[in-house]
Protein backbone atom coordinates (compact mmCIF):
# COMPACT_ATOMS: atom_id res chain seq x y z
CA UNK A 1 0.00 0.00 0.00
CA UNK A 2 1.52 3.43 -0.72
CA UNK A 3 1.77 6.32 1.75
CA UNK A 4 -0.57 7.79 0.38
CA UNK A 5 -3.43 5.32 0.62
CA UNK A 6 -2.07 5.32 3.46
CA UNK A 7 -2.46 8.45 4.36
CA UNK A 8 -6.35 8.34 3.15
CA UNK A 9 -7.34 5.05 4.90
CA UNK A 10 -6.47 6.67 8.17
CA UNK A 11 -8.24 9.52 7.75
CA UNK A 12 -11.33 7.77 6.79
CA UNK A 13 -10.82 5.49 9.52
CA UNK A 14 -10.67 8.49 12.01
CA UNK A 15 -13.38 11.08 10.35
CA UNK A 16 -16.15 7.70 10.25
CA UNK A 17 -16.57 6.93 14.00
CA UNK A 18 -16.85 10.53 14.43
CA UNK A 19 -19.95 11.27 12.19
CA UNK A 20 -21.89 8.95 14.29
CA UNK A 21 -19.79 9.48 18.04
CA UNK A 22 -22.63 10.85 20.46
CA UNK A 23 -22.64 14.48 21.89
CA UNK A 24 -23.43 15.93 25.00
CA UNK A 25 -24.81 18.82 22.36
CA UNK A 26 -26.71 16.40 20.87
CA UNK A 27 -29.45 16.63 24.14
CA UNK A 28 -27.94 19.58 25.18
CA UNK A 29 -27.16 22.18 22.57
CA UNK A 30 -26.25 24.67 24.78
CA UNK A 31 -22.99 22.77 25.26
CA UNK A 32 -22.66 23.06 22.25
CA UNK A 33 -19.90 25.67 22.26
CA UNK A 34 -17.85 24.00 25.57
CA UNK A 35 -17.24 20.42 23.24
CA UNK A 36 -17.11 19.28 26.54
CA UNK A 37 -15.69 15.18 25.03
CA UNK A 38 -13.55 16.95 22.63
CA UNK A 39 -15.55 15.57 19.46
CA UNK A 40 -16.11 18.83 17.71
CA UNK A 41 -12.00 19.72 18.28
CA UNK A 42 -11.35 15.88 16.83
CA UNK A 43 -13.83 16.53 13.74
CA UNK A 44 -11.78 19.73 13.32
CA UNK A 45 -8.70 18.55 13.36
CA UNK A 46 -9.53 15.41 10.87
CA UNK A 47 -11.23 17.13 8.17
CA UNK A 48 -8.60 19.79 8.17
CA UNK A 49 -6.01 16.92 7.36
CA UNK A 50 -8.40 15.60 4.76
CA UNK A 51 -8.74 18.70 3.00
CA UNK A 52 -5.27 18.77 2.73
CA UNK A 53 -4.83 15.59 1.29
CA UNK A 54 -7.66 16.36 -1.07
CA UNK A 55 -6.46 19.47 -1.87
CA UNK A 56 -3.07 17.94 -3.19
CA UNK A 57 -4.50 15.69 -5.12
CA UNK A 58 -6.17 18.48 -6.97
CA UNK A 59 -2.85 20.51 -7.26
CA UNK A 60 -1.45 17.17 -8.24
CA UNK A 61 -4.22 17.19 -11.44
CA UNK A 62 -3.71 20.60 -12.87
CA UNK A 63 -0.74 20.01 -14.84
CA UNK A 64 -2.23 16.95 -16.58
CA UNK A 65 -5.63 18.11 -17.69
CA UNK A 66 -3.96 19.45 -21.30
CA UNK A 67 -2.29 16.15 -21.79
CA UNK A 68 -5.07 14.44 -23.60
CA UNK A 69 -5.15 11.62 -21.31
CA UNK A 70 -8.39 10.49 -19.91
CA UNK A 71 -9.85 12.79 -18.07
CA UNK A 72 -10.41 11.88 -14.03
CA UNK A 73 -13.00 13.41 -11.89
CA UNK A 74 -11.15 16.04 -10.94
CA UNK A 75 -9.94 17.03 -13.67
CA UNK A 76 -13.34 17.33 -15.15
CA UNK A 77 -14.27 19.84 -12.51
CA UNK A 78 -11.21 21.93 -13.02
CA UNK A 79 -12.04 22.74 -16.55
CA UNK A 80 -15.20 23.44 -15.49
CA UNK A 81 -13.67 26.30 -13.08
CA UNK A 82 -12.40 27.37 -15.81
CA UNK A 83 -15.43 28.77 -17.22
CA UNK A 84 -17.75 29.24 -13.45
CA UNK A 85 -14.80 29.78 -10.92
CA UNK A 86 -17.18 31.65 -8.69
CA UNK A 87 -18.91 28.16 -8.75
CA UNK A 88 -16.15 25.97 -9.07
CA UNK A 89 -13.61 27.08 -6.23
CA UNK A 90 -11.29 24.46 -4.99
CA UNK A 91 -13.12 24.30 -1.48
CA UNK A 92 -16.39 23.28 -3.39
CA UNK A 93 -14.16 20.57 -5.54
CA UNK A 94 -13.07 19.37 -2.42
CA UNK A 95 -16.14 18.99 -0.48
CA UNK A 96 -17.41 17.39 -3.49
CA UNK A 97 -14.49 14.74 -3.47
CA UNK A 98 -14.69 14.26 -0.04
CA UNK A 99 -18.52 13.19 -0.07
CA UNK A 100 -17.68 10.58 -3.62
CA UNK A 101 -14.40 9.21 -2.04
CA UNK A 102 -15.00 9.46 1.74
CA UNK A 103 -18.17 8.25 2.21
CA UNK A 104 -18.47 5.92 -0.88
CA UNK A 105 -15.54 3.70 -0.47
CA UNK A 106 -16.83 3.68 3.92
CA UNK A 107 -20.00 2.35 2.48
CA UNK A 108 -19.37 0.02 0.09
CA UNK A 109 -15.83 -1.67 2.11
CA UNK A 110 -18.44 -2.09 4.91
CA UNK A 111 -20.34 -5.01 3.35
CA UNK A 112 -20.82 -8.04 4.77
CA UNK A 113 -21.62 -10.03 1.75
CA UNK A 114 -18.46 -12.21 2.13
CA UNK A 115 -18.80 -13.20 5.93
CA UNK A 116 -22.09 -14.34 5.10
CA UNK A 117 -20.97 -16.76 2.18
CA UNK A 118 -18.83 -17.68 4.28
CA UNK A 119 -21.01 -18.74 6.80
CA UNK A 120 -23.18 -20.06 3.99
CA UNK A 121 -20.79 -22.25 1.89
CA UNK A 122 -23.71 -23.60 -0.27
CA UNK A 123 -24.68 -19.96 -1.75
CA UNK A 124 -20.83 -19.14 -2.32
CA UNK A 125 -20.27 -22.54 -4.88
CA UNK A 126 -23.42 -21.55 -6.10
CA UNK A 127 -22.73 -18.12 -7.19
CA UNK A 128 -18.71 -19.68 -8.40
CA UNK A 129 -21.01 -21.83 -10.66
CA UNK A 130 -23.01 -19.34 -12.06
CA UNK A 131 -19.88 -17.03 -12.93
CA UNK A 132 -18.27 -19.88 -14.00
CA UNK A 133 -20.84 -20.99 -16.53
CA UNK A 134 -21.57 -16.91 -17.99
CA UNK A 135 -18.02 -15.96 -17.85
CA UNK A 136 -15.76 -18.97 -18.27
CA UNK A 137 -12.59 -19.16 -16.56
CA UNK A 138 -10.31 -17.16 -19.33
CA UNK A 139 -10.87 -13.52 -18.15
CA UNK A 140 -12.04 -12.28 -14.84
CA UNK A 141 -15.68 -10.42 -14.14
CA UNK A 142 -15.93 -7.00 -15.68
CA UNK A 143 -18.67 -3.81 -15.06
CA UNK A 144 -20.43 -5.56 -17.92
CA UNK A 145 -21.26 -8.52 -16.39
CA UNK A 146 -22.68 -8.19 -12.75
CA UNK A 147 -25.93 -7.07 -14.31
CA UNK A 148 -26.30 -10.52 -16.08
CA UNK A 149 -25.27 -12.46 -12.69
CA UNK A 150 -28.74 -13.00 -11.15
CA UNK A 151 -27.75 -15.49 -8.70
CA UNK A 152 -24.45 -12.86 -7.12
CA UNK A 153 -27.29 -9.76 -7.92
CA UNK A 154 -29.50 -11.89 -5.37
CA UNK A 155 -26.58 -12.13 -2.64
CA UNK A 156 -25.89 -8.61 -2.86
CA UNK A 157 -29.43 -7.79 -2.47
CA UNK A 158 -30.22 -10.35 0.61
CA UNK A 159 -26.75 -8.61 2.28
CA UNK A 160 -27.87 -5.29 1.77
CA UNK A 161 -31.31 -6.03 3.33
CA UNK A 162 -29.79 -7.90 6.46
CA UNK A 163 -26.83 -5.34 6.86
CA UNK A 164 -27.52 -2.26 4.77
CA UNK A 165 -24.93 0.48 4.68
CA UNK A 166 -26.41 3.17 6.41
CA UNK A 167 -29.18 1.39 8.81
CA UNK A 168 -30.71 4.76 9.83
CA UNK A 169 -30.90 6.84 6.64
CA UNK A 170 -30.02 10.29 6.45
CA UNK A 171 -32.25 12.93 8.42
CA UNK A 172 -34.68 14.33 6.49
CA UNK A 173 -37.29 16.98 7.39
CA UNK A 174 -41.09 16.92 6.98
CA UNK A 175 -42.83 19.39 5.05
CA UNK A 176 -45.98 20.06 6.42
CA UNK A 177 -48.00 18.29 9.16
CA UNK A 178 -49.04 15.08 8.82
CA UNK A 179 -50.24 11.41 10.83
CA UNK A 180 -48.11 8.48 10.68
CA UNK A 181 -49.32 5.21 12.25
CA UNK A 182 -51.26 7.46 14.63
CA UNK A 183 -48.56 9.90 15.50
CA UNK A 184 -48.85 13.48 15.00
CA UNK A 185 -45.51 14.78 13.10
CA UNK A 186 -45.16 18.64 12.75
CA UNK A 187 -43.99 20.25 9.68
CA UNK A 188 -40.40 20.90 9.87
CA UNK A 189 -39.59 17.70 12.54
CA UNK A 190 -36.40 15.93 11.69
CA UNK A 191 -37.21 12.07 10.79
CA UNK A 192 -35.07 9.52 10.87
CA UNK A 193 -35.84 6.50 8.90
CA UNK A 194 -34.79 2.89 10.68
CA UNK A 195 -34.11 0.73 7.68
CA UNK A 196 -32.21 -2.08 9.27
CA UNK A 197 -35.61 -2.73 11.46
CA UNK A 198 -37.64 -2.36 7.96
CA UNK A 199 -35.89 -4.88 6.09
CA UNK A 200 -36.11 -7.55 9.15
CA UNK A 201 -40.06 -6.75 9.77
CA UNK A 202 -41.64 -10.01 9.80
CA UNK A 203 -45.29 -8.63 8.42
CA UNK A 204 -42.72 -7.80 4.94
CA UNK A 205 -40.18 -10.76 5.14
CA UNK A 206 -40.54 -14.14 5.41
CA UNK A 207 -37.92 -15.46 8.30
CA UNK A 208 -36.10 -12.05 8.16
CA UNK A 209 -33.58 -12.92 10.29
CA UNK A 210 -31.92 -15.85 7.88
CA UNK A 211 -29.80 -15.39 4.68
CA UNK A 212 -32.10 -16.43 1.52
CA UNK A 213 -30.72 -14.81 -1.56
CA UNK A 214 -33.24 -17.05 -2.99
CA UNK A 215 -36.39 -14.63 -2.00
CA UNK A 216 -35.46 -12.37 -4.41
CA UNK A 217 -35.09 -14.79 -7.35
CA UNK A 218 -36.86 -14.09 -10.56
CA UNK A 219 -37.92 -10.53 -9.19
CA UNK A 220 -40.10 -12.02 -5.91
CA UNK A 221 -38.55 -9.57 -3.81
CA UNK A 222 -39.96 -6.73 -6.09
CA UNK A 223 -42.76 -4.94 -4.65
CA UNK A 224 -41.31 -5.22 -0.77
CA UNK A 225 -39.47 -2.60 1.28
CA UNK A 226 -35.72 -2.70 0.34
CA UNK A 227 -34.03 0.67 0.80
CA UNK A 228 -30.33 -0.11 1.55
CA UNK A 229 -30.09 3.60 -1.06
CA UNK A 230 -33.42 5.15 0.67
CA UNK A 231 -36.31 6.11 -1.95
CA UNK A 232 -37.43 8.53 -4.05
CA UNK A 233 -36.20 11.62 -5.54
CA UNK A 234 -34.01 11.62 -1.99
CA UNK A 235 -31.82 8.62 -2.46
CA UNK A 236 -28.55 7.88 -2.45
CA UNK A 237 -27.04 9.42 -5.27
CA UNK A 238 -24.47 7.16 -5.98
CA UNK A 239 -26.59 4.13 -5.71
CA UNK A 240 -25.49 2.80 -9.28
CA UNK A 241 -21.88 3.29 -8.63
CA UNK A 242 -21.82 1.39 -4.92
CA UNK A 243 -23.88 -1.30 -6.49
CA UNK A 244 -21.62 -1.94 -9.67
CA UNK A 245 -18.00 -1.84 -7.75
CA UNK A 246 -19.60 -4.11 -4.52
CA UNK A 247 -20.74 -6.45 -7.99
CA UNK A 248 -17.68 -6.55 -9.46
CA UNK A 249 -14.99 -7.10 -6.28
CA UNK A 250 -17.55 -9.65 -4.99
CA UNK A 251 -17.58 -11.10 -8.25
CA UNK A 252 -13.91 -11.19 -8.73
CA UNK A 253 -13.50 -12.96 -5.42
CA UNK A 254 -16.11 -15.72 -6.02
CA UNK A 255 -14.47 -16.58 -8.86
CA UNK A 256 -10.58 -16.25 -8.64
CA UNK A 257 -10.44 -17.96 -5.33
CA UNK A 258 -11.61 -21.03 -2.58
CA UNK A 259 -12.67 -19.86 0.31
CA UNK A 260 -12.91 -21.33 3.92
CA UNK A 261 -13.67 -20.15 7.57
CA UNK A 262 -9.81 -20.20 9.84
CA UNK A 263 -10.01 -23.26 11.64
CA UNK A 264 -13.84 -24.05 10.54
CA UNK A 265 -15.08 -21.76 12.82
CA UNK A 266 -18.11 -19.65 11.41
CA UNK A 267 -17.85 -15.85 11.15
CA UNK A 268 -18.83 -14.03 14.24
CA UNK A 269 -21.49 -11.53 13.03
CA UNK A 270 -21.49 -9.21 15.60
CA UNK A 271 -22.60 -5.60 14.84
CA UNK A 272 -20.31 -2.58 15.84
CA UNK A 273 -21.05 0.28 16.31
CA UNK A 274 -21.18 3.46 14.23
CA UNK A 275 -22.90 5.05 11.19
CA UNK A 276 -22.28 2.63 8.75
CA UNK A 277 -22.80 -0.35 11.19
CA UNK A 278 -19.27 -1.80 10.88
CA UNK A 279 -18.59 -5.45 11.73
CA UNK A 280 -17.42 -5.90 15.43
CA UNK A 281 -14.84 -8.41 14.98
CA UNK A 282 -12.85 -8.33 11.86
CA UNK A 283 -13.59 -10.47 8.75
CA UNK A 284 -10.47 -12.64 8.90
CA UNK A 285 -10.75 -15.92 6.43
CA UNK A 286 -8.50 -18.16 4.10
CA UNK A 287 -8.49 -17.43 0.34
CA UNK A 288 -6.66 -20.01 -2.30
CA UNK A 289 -6.19 -19.21 -6.07
CA UNK A 290 -8.56 -21.71 -8.13
CA UNK A 291 -6.88 -23.68 -10.56
CA UNK A 292 -9.07 -22.49 -13.10
CA UNK A 293 -8.26 -19.23 -13.06
CA UNK A 294 -4.30 -19.67 -12.42
CA UNK A 295 -3.71 -17.86 -15.98
CA UNK A 296 -5.46 -15.31 -15.81
CA UNK A 297 -4.20 -14.53 -12.14
CA UNK A 298 -0.14 -14.62 -13.10
CA UNK A 299 -0.94 -12.22 -15.74
CA UNK A 300 -2.67 -9.43 -13.44
CA UNK A 301 -5.45 -9.63 -10.74
CA UNK A 302 -6.41 -5.92 -9.50
CA UNK A 303 -2.83 -4.66 -10.70
CA UNK A 304 -0.90 -7.19 -8.47
CA UNK A 305 0.92 -10.14 -10.04
CA UNK A 306 0.21 -13.26 -8.53
CA UNK A 307 3.66 -15.56 -7.96
CA UNK A 308 2.61 -19.07 -7.90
Amino acid sequence: MSLEAREFKQVVDEIIPLIGAANVWDYLPVMRWLDVSGVRSRILATVSRRDAFLHRLIDAERPRMDEGEKKSMIAVLLTLQKTEPELYTDQMIIALCAVIIVIGTETTSSTWAMSLLLNHPAALKKAQAEIDASIGTSRMVTADDVPRLSYLQCIINETLRLYPAAPLLLPHESSADCKVGGYEVPSGTMLIVNAYALHRDPAVWEDPTAFRPERFKDGKGDGLLLMPFGMGRRRCPGEALALQTVGVVLGTLVQCFDWDRVDGVEMDMTEGVGITMPKAVALEAVCRPRAAMRDVLQIKLLGISYVQ
